[in-house]
C-alpha cells in the first residue's frame, strides 16, 4: 500500500509529488538504547529530555536498522476515502522541516507561545513536534472556540504565531488587531489567504535538516487551558517532564502499548487527553496512531471505522462509548480491537459491563487533569471494580486530604491530593502562567489539591464524588452531583443531566436536576415524570440524593471543552449574576 495517498488533496500539490527525502544521516538523534527498551525508572529525573530526539528519532533510527516493523507511525483517514500513512522516518523529516518552518521561516524563539487550534488534520502532530524540536511553547486549543475565546487565549498568554484552518481565520483576523503580541499568522488550508502563511508549501519547501534543541527535563514545552468551568480558564504550564513521564514504566502498564498496536484516540486535539493518547503514549511505545478526521461526531462512523481498520486499543471519553451501545447494530465485535480506555467524566458500572457484554473487550477508566494528564488508572490486567478510577499511577503519590492536607481514612470523602513536597513529581503542571495567586490557591500543605472529590478504600481505589465547588450540603448531607446525575442516567427518559445544589428556606440546600430528556419522552406530563425520576433515583442510590427539583430544559450550557457549566447554573438558581 502507498505510504501516501491522495497526498495532494492534503497538501495543494497539483502535480505528481516526487518523493520525501528522509531523515538525513547526520540528524542528531540521541538514541535509546534498543528497541522498546526502557532507559528510565518511575522516579528518575534526567537533567535532559525530548521527546523528539529521545523518542520519536529513536523509533526512526529503529526502522532505518530493520528493528521496528513497517507498521506507519500516523495513519489519517477521512470519510471521502482519503489516507495518510507516514512512517517514523517521515515523520521526523516532516517534523524537521515544520520546525524550521517555525524558526527560519516564521522567526520563533525558544520560548515563544504559538496558539495551534486544529482540527484532527496530520499538520497538528507537524506542529506539535515542531514545537518540541525548538522549544516553541504549544498551546493547543479546540475548533469549537469563537473569536472572544480566540481572543482571551492570545491576550492573556502573549502568543507571537497561530496555526488555524479557513475555517477559524476569520474569527482570528476579527480579534488580531486587539492582540500586539501577535506576528504570525499560519493557515492549514489548499487556499491561500492574504495575510496568512501558507503552511503546507512552507513545509514542502523547508529544508529537512535541523538539529533538535536539547532541553533540560525541567524546561516548558506546552500550556494547555483549562476547561474553565468555573471563571476564566487557567494556563498550565507543564514541561518536557510531562513527555517524559509516559516513558516510565509504570505509565506504560496503563495501556500496555506494543509495536503493533493501532492506538485510536478520539480526544478533540484541543485537550490534554489527545496531546497523550494521540502522540506521546503510542509513540512511546513505537505504535501506530490512528486518527480519523470526523469533522462532525457520529457513532455510526465511529463503528464502521472499527469493523474497517485494524484497530487494536481505543481511548475515549465516556460518551463515545455510551453513543455506540446506543446504536442498533447486530453486532459490536469488532475484528482487532482488544482493549479499550476511558475518561474525562464519570462512566456508569452498567454501562462498562455493557460494554463488556456487547464487545467483548475490558473498558478501564482514568482519571486525570489540565494539570496532571493521566494521574490514576484501571491498569491493563488489574482487577476492575466498576465504577472505580483505579489506583495512583507513579510517580505520582496520591491520597485523599481534607481542606489543610492531612491525608484521610479510607472511605472518607475528602480532596484529590498529589504530593508535590518535598520533590514534585515528573509530570505534574509547573503552575499557572502568570497567575501565582491560583497556583497558590491550590497548594495544600504537601499537596496538589486537584479540586475533585472522592474517596479512596483499603485497595487504593480511588471513587470519584465531584468537583469541590460542586458538592451539595443537604441537611448536613454532602452530595456529589456525579451520584446524582449517574443514578438519572440509568433512566431511559434522560439523555443528559446537571445536578447542582439550590436554595431551600428550610434545609438552606437540596438537589436539583437539569434533564434533557430523550425525545420519546419530550410529550410525557412533566409533574408525573419528575416524580417518576425521583423516585428512580431512590431506587438506586441513598434516598436522601434524590432531586427534590427538577426542570427539563432543551440543552445544558456548556465549555468549550464539552464540559458541562454547572456554576453558571447554580448562579441562575442563586440569582447570581
Amino acid at each position: 500500500m502507498q505510504r501516501l495517498m491522495k497526498f495532494r488533496v492534503l497538501w495543494g500539490i497539483h502535480m505528481s509529488c516526487p518523493g520525501f527525502h528522509h531523515a538525513p544521516q547526520h540528524l542528531r538523534c540521541r538514541s535509546l538504547s534498543g528497541a522498546g527498551t526502557l532507559r528510565w525508572n518511575d522516579y528518575d529525573r534526567p537533567e535532559e529530555f525530548n521527546f523528539a530526539s529521545d523518542v520519536l528519532d529513536h523509533w526512526t533510527q529503529m526502522e532505518k536498522e530493520g528493528k521496528r516493523s513497517p507498521n506507519p507511525a500516523l495513519w489519517w483517514v477521512n470519510d471521502q476515502g482519503d489516507e495518510v500513512k507516514w512512517s517514523f522516518r517521515e515523520m521526523t523529516d516532516l517534523t524537521c522541516r515544520a520546525a524550521n518552518v517555525l524558526t527560519q521561516t516564521c522567526g520563533l524563539q525558544t520560548g515563544d507561545r504559538l496558539a495551534l487550534i486544529l482540527p484532527r488534520v496530520p499538520e497538528w502532530w507537524l506542529v506539535c513536534v515542531g514545537c518540541i524540536r525548538t522549544g516553541i511553547i504549544f498551546m493547543p486549543g479546540t475548533t469549537q472556540m469563537k473569536a472572544k475565546d480566540i481572543l482571551y487565549r492570545l491576550q492573556v498568554s502573549g502568543a507571537k504565531a497561530i496555526v488555524t484552518t479557513d475555517t477559524l481565520a476569520p474569527e482570528v483576523e476579527s480579534v488580531a488587531p486587539e492582540c500586539p503580541s501577535l506576528k504570525t499568522k499560519l493557515l492549514v488550508s489548499d487556499h491561500s489567504r492574504e495575510g496568512w502563511l501558507d503552511f503546507r508549501s512552507l513545509v514542502k519547501s523547508a529544508s529537512p535538516d535541523h538539529i533538535c534543541i536539547k532541553s533540560k527535563t525541567l524546561d516548558p514545552m506546552a500550556i494547555f487551558f483549562t476547561s474553565g468551568t468555573t471563571g476564566f480558564p487557567k494556563m498550565a504550564k507543564h514541561n518536557h517532564g510531562f513527555a517524559l513521564r509516559s516513558y516510565f514504566p509504570a505509565c506504560r502498564k496503563l495501556l500496555q502499548l506494543k509495536m503493533s498496536d493501532v492506538f485510536w484516540c478520539l480526544s478533540d486535539t484541543g485537550w490534554i487527553l489527545a496531546a497523550l493518547g494521540s502522540l506521546l503514549e503510542p509513540w512511546t511505545a513505537g505504535s501506530t496512531v490512528f486518527a480519523h478526521h470526523l469533522p462532525q461526531f457520529d457513532p455510526k462512523v465511529i463503528i464502521e471505522t472499527f469493523f474497517k481498520y485494524p484497530i487494536t486499543q481505543c481511548l475515549a471519553a465516556p460518551s463515545v462509548y455510551r453513543m455506540i451501545l446506543q446504536q442498533n447494530y447486530t453486532s459490536l465485535r469488532f475484528p482487532t480491537l482488544e482493549h479499550c480506555c476511558t475518561g474525562g467524566e464519570a462512566l456508569l458500572p452498567e454501562e462498562q459491563e455493557q460494554w463488556k457484554r456487547q464487545t467483548g473487550v475490558l473498558l478501564c477508566q482514568a482519571y486525570g487533569q489540565s494539570e496532571t494528564g493521566i494521574s490514576c488508572g484501571t491498569l491493563r490486567g488489574m482487577k476492575i471494580k466498576p465504577g472505580s478510577m483505579g489506583k495512583a499511577i507513579p510517580p505520582f503519590d496520591i491520597q485523599i486530604i481534607d481542606d489543610k492536607g492531612n491525608i484521610q481514612p479510607p472511605n472518607t470523602e475528602g480532596n484529590i491530593g498529589i504530593r508535590i513536597k518535598p520533590t514534585r513529581p515528573i509530570g505534574l503542571f509547573m503552575y499557572y502562567e502568570d497567575n501565582p495567586e491560583k497556583t497558590a490557591e491550590v497548594e495544600c500543605g504537601d499537596f496538589y489539591n486537584t479540586g475533585d472529590r472522592a474517596t479512596i478504600d483499603e485497595e487504593g481505589y480511588f471513587w470519584f464524588l465531584g468537583r469541590s465547588d460542586d458538592v451539595i450540603n443537604a441537611s448536613g448531607y454532602r452530595i456529589g452531583p456525579a451520584e446524582v446525575e449517574n443514578a438519572l442516567a440509568e433512566h431511559p427518559a434522560v439523555a443528559e443531566s446537571a445536578v447542582v445544589s439550590s436554595p431551600d428556606p428550610v434545609r438552606g440546600e437540596v438537589v436539583k436536576a437539569f434533564i434533557v430528556l430523550n425525545p420519546e419522552f419530550s410529550s410525557r406530563d412533566p409533574g408525573e415524570l419528575t416524580k417518576e425520576l425521583q423516585q428512580h433515583v431512590k431506587s438506586v442510590t441513598a434516598p436522601y440524593k434524590y432531586p427534590r427539583k427538577v426542570e427539563f430544559v432543551s440543552e445544558l450550557p456548556k465549555t468549550i471543552t464539552g464540559k458541562i457549566k454547572r456554576s453558571e447554573l447554580r448562579k441562575k438558581e442563586f440569582g447570581q449574576k
